[in-house]
């Protein structure tokens, strides 16, 4: 890897400093060749706590090239990520949550992948997930609601992507109009909102670029005890069917009477059998532990949500949305 790759970690972060100071820590022990040319930046999303302080004593310290912050008075991830990527200018840029713990070759890693895959739209790696304490034995079974992240050990082409860890090609982004329009929310403060990370990915692969997975970009993904109340689970695979919902909407290729028929009959089926697991839960008979019913539920709950949210969206709303990032061939 000889030709010089520029690279920009972007951290948004929202009243999380004592984390922060971790992750800062992590990205203050990589070791990156000569030839990489990287900068740190911390969208400050309207930080109440320590935050400023934190980002201080690390670009006082000089232990992070190039660590600067900036402040994104609107609130909410998708406006966060628009300013860090007005704010840097690399070829590619990295979205590091404020939670996620970097192995010291990462940055070193993701470059190499760069520079050998320079047409590729977005990758990312092995997102481990790290607890605070133990979680009970069901939660386990919902990795995915913590962005868990392991296509084995293996360079493939997934279906999609997590927002952790996420790298980005500027060229792509800026090529999918997603900084000037996005349809999709993503996490307002402490709000169990999500789908933006989601969106991102679709968008560039509707544009016509590949997206990688690689094992070799590793990281911890910090989940504290809280997350793994039962009730967090609930309320966040039920933003998680919305999600769905609306994600399915952005690849839809038909029309949109087909979609919400479609949707209704699918969500429907998957009523029916969530009402048979419960009961065959209480006969100890099904594959669900009662403990899980609420969880799939609060999935399903929120894809009726997201139907109807698309019943009541005006038509040019919903013009805009439903297609906007089908697949497309692309003759190279």
């Amino acid at each position: 890897m000889d030709k010089l790759i520029s690279i920009d970690l972007i951290i948004c972060t929202y009243n999380n400093a004592g984390l922060l100071d971790q992750v800062l820590n992590k990205i203050a022990q990589q070791q990156v060749p000569a030839n990489v040319k990287w900068t740190v930046l911390v969208v400050n999303n309207n930080c109440t706590d320590e935050t400023p302080s934190v980002v201080e004593k690390y670009i006082q310290s000089h232990n992070i090239p190039q660590l600067s912050m900036v402040l994104e008075p609107k609130q909410g991830l998708n406006h966060a990520r628009a300013c860090g990527i007005q704010n840097t200018i690399g070829d590619w840029f990295a979205f590091v949550d404020d939670d996620c713990m970097l192995d010291p070759d990462w940055v070193a890693q993701a470059a190499k992948f760069a520079a050998m895959n320079p047409d590729c739209g977005a990758f990312g790696g092995k997102v481990i997930l790290d607890w605070e304490t133990p979680p009970p034995a069901y939660v386990l079974k919902y990795g995915y609601s913590f962005a868990q992240q392991d296509h084995g050990m293996n360079i493939m082409q997934p279906n999609c992507l997590v927002g952790a860890g996420l790298i980005i090609s500027r060229k792509a982004i800026l090529h999918t109009n997603w900084l000037n329009e996005q349809f999709l929310s993503d996490r307002v403060g402490k709000k169990l909102v999500s789908g933006g990370d989601v969106e991102i990915v679709l968008r560039i692969r509707s544009a016509g670029y590949d997206i990688w997975y690689t094992p070799a970009c590793k990281l911890l993904h910090y989940i504290p005890a809280r997350r793994t109340e039962h009730q967090y689970l609930v309320n966040i695979n039920y933003g998680l069917g919305i999600s769905q919902l609306m994600g399915d909407s952005l690849t839809w290729s038909y029309s949109y009477k087909r979609l919400i028929l479609e949707s209704i009959y699918s969500t429907f089926i998957a009523t029916v059998e969530i009402a048979k697991q419960a009961l065959k839960a209480r006969l100890k008979r099904g594959y669900l532990e009662a403990v899980e019913i609420p969880i799939v539920w609060g999935f399903i709950l929120g894809k009726w949500t997201g139907i109807l949210r698309l019943v009541k969206m005006n038509q040019q709303q919903r013009q805009k949305l439903i297609g906007s990032a089908k697949l497309v061939h692309i003759n190279s």
